[in-house]
């Protein structure tokens, strides 16, 4: 990481339901996050401790959004905890959007924030929860399964703007201790790896899930994969908006709270959910210069 003067680095600390991030702000993108700062940023023992980082930069300072500064003035550059970039967060959106309300950057109300799945619509409401337009879901034709030891089921391939296989079980504790990635097949099915949901009912639209995210293990909360299951269990329900005509809503229960999920006639979906900013300081200039850096 190069910058001129490390001493004054801020960050903040975030989560949405309990899926918690490190910010970095950084509106003229001036600083370079190596994958290796990043997993030692996301260090739970030697850093600050997080799912991912959310590296906030102008839309128009950053190489992969200058064409999306039309839409949306401020970039959401995410990485995973291990360092590797993904292409969108759910939760860290509505995080994302509720950091720039406290900076003063924007006010409650609708805004744009671009992402490397486009630009995503987010309502920010005064306090409380935050509402972001996910886009539209893909359903790739063609059989996944997921296993976990010697069992295995059958998933549905959903894609979010990042992928995911959707396993309906019987029981949460099916999933295991999802330390290592869940094995999949077909390995041409997702070939840069796959989020892996693990999903029990609890009532009518309403479902609880665990989930393994590509590089960063099981968190407790994955937005993305709370709209793939909704969307997944719309599909098993047989309640698909476009064809009834009728927007459904579904109540996704993770472990660290609970989003609802809403797929309109038109394919949008909707994540509402709290987002929460919970502390703020600056780094250490040794640690970040002579430790974690090098």
């Amino acid at each position: 990481m190069t910058q001129t003067s490390p001493s004054s680095l801020p960050f903040l600390k975030g989560h949405g339901t309990e899926n918690d991030f490190v910010i970095v702000p950084d509106p003229d993108n001036a600083i370079e996050l190596p994958a290796s700062a990043v997993a030692r940023l996301c260090d739970r023992r030697a850093g600050i401790g997080a799912d991912g980082v959310l590296h906030v930069v102008r839309s128009a300072a950053h190489p992969e959004a200058a064409h999306m500064a039309g839409e949306a003035d401020w970039f959401m550059d995410y990485r995973n905890s291990d360092g590797s970039i993904a292409e969108m967060c759910g939760n860290g959106v509505r995080v994302f959007a509720r950091y720039l309300q406290h900076a003063g950057h924007v006010a409650p109300g609708d805004l744009a924030v671009a992402t490397r799945g486009g630009v995503k619509r987010v309502h920010l409401d005064k306090t409380g929860d935050v509402t972001v337009s996910m886009g539209r879901a893909e359903l790739p034709e063609g059989d996944v399964t997921v296993s976990v030891g010697a069992r295995s089921w059958p998933a549905r391939n959903v894609n979010m703007g990042n992928p995911h296989a959707v396993a309906f079980v019987d029981s949460l504790d099916d999933a295991g201790t999802l330390l290592d990635p869940p094995p999949y097949s077909p390995a041409s099915a997702y070939p840069t790896g796959v989020n892996v949901e693990f999903v029990v009912d609890r009532g009518p639209r309403h479902v609880a899930m665990r989930v393994h995210e590509r590089g960063s293990g099981e968190t407790r909360s994955c937005g993305t994969g709370a709209c793939a299951v909704a969307v997944a269990a719309i599909r098993r329900d047989g309640a698909d908006p476009a064809v009834t005509g009728t927007p459904v809503a579904y109540t996704v229960d993770l472990p660290g709270g609970t989003l609802v999920i809403t797929e309109h006639p038109d394919g949008r979906i909707e994540m509402a959910g709290p987002a929460v900013i919970v502390a703020e300081g600056e780094f250490d200039p040794a640690w970040l210069t002579e430790t974690a850096f090098v």
